[in-house]
């Protein structure tokens, strides 16, 4: 079995500052991790690699620096790292990043077998957008199973998975066959820890580096700035919101509550609310 793992390398959250004059993201001295999501679908793949075996090839499109991730995830468990970096693929929106990403599998199928199963987070932290996992489905003629928080089964004869879809309206069970993508939630699993084996094999381990000449039927017009037809016509930063707050002495709760409540009903709140 083969599965592969799409990764991005993003600025921590916790870290990003917004320029006050040209409200992008500042990202300079800003510490760069593994997408929070894609570190789900990592671990869900070697939880599959633990029970049933199997070879786990992590992928990613960015800088040479995104190593470092690809570095990570082979000290938690997998079996190679393959970074797709070169100048012409910057800029590139998830349209893009999708075709870039679906021929790295399909040149990872040439190079280590048939791909059995894909996984992606849900979403990027910078991105946000949830495009680029449907996007490689959809170039791959893949069947994808979006949102899933339960992975329930595993039939290596039958070629099924069977998992859970969170969706806005409630829970859906499916059944699909292999190939398939799946795009993890936060709640599927826990990511491991790195091992002490696994953290000194990443300290000796080199990615691989495929270029846009590593790829014989690349076409140019689909890939960086030209292949990318999303335009960010504004951004902005929200206008910080002002609260007020009263301290209550806990001797007083009650007639507190009760004070608030009369207030709160003296309002139109109550009549918008629906409050009898």
């Amino acid at each position: 079995m083969h599965i592969v793992v799409c990764i991005k390398q993003v600025p921590d959250s916790r870290e990003i500052r917004i320029d006050p004059k040209t409200n992008t993201l500042i990202r300079q001295g800003v510490p760069a991790i593994v997408n929070y999501y894609d570190l789900h679908g990592l671990e869900e793949a070697l939880r599959i690699k633990d029970e049933f075996g199997a070879r786990v090839t992590v992928i990613t499109m960015g800088p040479p620096s995104a190593e470092k991730a690809l570095c990570q995830c082979v000290s938690m468990g997998a079996d190679e790292g393959v970074l797709v970096s070169d100048r012409a693929f910057a800029g590139a929106d998830t349209l893009a990043t999708s075709y870039v990403l679906a021929l790295t599998i399909q040149k990872a199928e040439d190079t280590w077998g048939p791909v059995d199963m894909i996984f992606c987070g849900k979403q990027t932290l910078d991105g946000d957008t949830g495009q680029v996992g449907p996007g490689i489905a959809c170039r791959l003629d893949m069947d994808q199973l979006t949102y899933v928080e339960l992975f329930e089964s595993l039939d290596i004869e039958k070629q099924e998975v069977v998992v859970r879809r969170h969706l806005e309206d409630g829970v859906e069970r499916v059944r699909a066959r292999l190939p398939v993508l799946i795009t993890a939630l936060d709640i599927l699993n826990r990511p491991r820890r790195a091992s002490l084996p696994g953290v000194l094999r990443a300290a000796r381990y080199k990615p691989i580096v495929w270029t846009t000449n590593d790829f014989s039927n690349l076409d140019r017009s689909k890939i960086g700035l030209k292949g990318s037809p999303t335009i960010v016509s504004k951004t902005w930063v929200p206008e910080p919101k002002q609260v007020n707050t009263e301290y209550v002495d806990s001797a007083n709760v009650v007639a507190a509550a009760t004070d608030l409540l009369n207030r709160l009903y003296a309002t139109e709140l109550p009549q918008k609310l629906g409050w009898s």
